[in-house]
């Protein structure tokens, strides 16, 4: 059973390897996050669950350290402030927790990376929304449908599954191979 677990993670993997449009979406969107910090803007990050785990990991690669001793770059999970998700939960709905925030924080040039496996997440959704009346580039982390966020999202990153594990699991590769290039167009001759 473990192997076979195993083999799916890497199965994949391979297909994202094998996957030369998927592929030019992952270039496309270190160019882009690559820019939007050169410009002195923002990247945020959004998700539920394992996904909200993830891009809070995310936003600590860039706003810490990746490979480099570096400055510090400008990215936040928009989830980490408790009080502010269960008293906009509770007043407004659910939904809005993360686009009445990109409403207060997002300007135009900042990026909004929305992590949904199902693609279906309605505060993510409308985060996306919101982003793209105030001009901030979304960017979609997904499984193969790419759910309703296809449809909100400048750059799809749609993993070839429809297994959870599998898509939080590739999630974080291209997170991290975005954390990396990013950080060394950055910083590499500096």
């Amino acid at each position: 059973m473990i192997k076979k677990i195993i083999e799916s993670s890497i199965n994949v993997k391979s297909a994202i390897l094998n996957d030369e449009n998927l592929l030019k979406i992952i270039n496309d969107v270190v160019g882009i996050v690559t820019n939007t910090f050169e410009n002195d803007r923002k990247v945020f990050f959004c998700g539920n669950g394992g996904s909200a785990a993830d891009a809070q990991h995310l936003a600590a690669e860039f706003s810490g350290r990746f490979y480099f001793d570096r400055a510090p770059l400008f990215a936040e999970a928009l989830h980490v402030n408790t009080s502010y998700l269960t008293a906009v939960g509770n007043d407004y709905g659910y939904e809005y927790i993360f686009s009445r925030l990109i409403q207060a924080k997002g300007r135009k040039g900042d990026v909004l990376i929305g992590l949904s496996t199902s693609g279906n997440s309605e505060n993510i959704i409308k985060a996306f929304q919101q982003a793209k009346a105030q001009g901030v580039i979304t960017i979609g982390f997904t499984g193969l449908s790419g759910g309703k966020m296809k449809d909100f999202s400048d750059y799809l990153i749609a993993v070839p599954s429809y297994d959870t594990p599998r898509i939080q699991e590739s999630h974080i590769l291209i997170g991290h191979i975005m954390c990396e290039l990013v950080e060394k167009n950055l910083f590499e001759n500096s």
